[in-house]
């Protein structure tokens, strides 16, 4: 299965000369924890980073830093994993365990961001495709009870 049947599309992003705090509304607003960080003025918006509440909480609350005193490009992660969206999904899902991380960046063959994928969305199509072929198969087992009993 490719990368580009299961990502979600319209990733939220930001610039990463913007500050911490509109990065922080920019989470509530969209009820997210992980922002894509591209260049200031790269209308294809390629990944140079990302940032999650987690990088928030860490890296400016715990350690008592001015949030106003910070911009995007001074908390975020740089060279995240990236997932070209015609790559195979469990390639993908082998290289987030290896890397340690749950969400993960999709590009597409010009390095434009046109998704995110989760390890929880991955999870959900791998829970169907599983209950898909349980179903085939008692189904199956139902058609050769009959034969046998017909």
């Amino acid at each position: 299965m490719k990368i580009s049947e299961v990502c979600r599309r319209g990733a939220i992003s930001i610039a990463n000369s913007e500050g911490i705090r509109a990065a922080a509304r920019l989470m509530r607003e969209h009820h997210v924890g992980f922002l894509i960080v591209y260049q200031l003025g790269d209308d294809l918006r390629r990944p140079i980073g990302v940032l999650t509440d987690r990088d928030l909480v860490v890296e400016v609350m715990a350690t008592q830093v001015d949030p106003e005193s910070l911009k995007v490009d001074d908390v975020m992660t740089r060279t995240p994993v990236l997932a070209n969206e015609n790559e195979d999904l469990s390639d993908l899902l082998e290289a987030m365990r290896l890397a340690g991380v749950r969400r993960v960046p999709v590009v597409d063959i010009r390095g434009a961001l046109t998704g995110v994928i989760a390890t929880d969305d991955a999870l959900d199509i791998i829970t169907t495709f599983m209950c898909d072929i349980t179903g085939s198969i008692k189904h199956e087992q139902r058609v050769e009870r009959r034969a046998r009993a017909g």
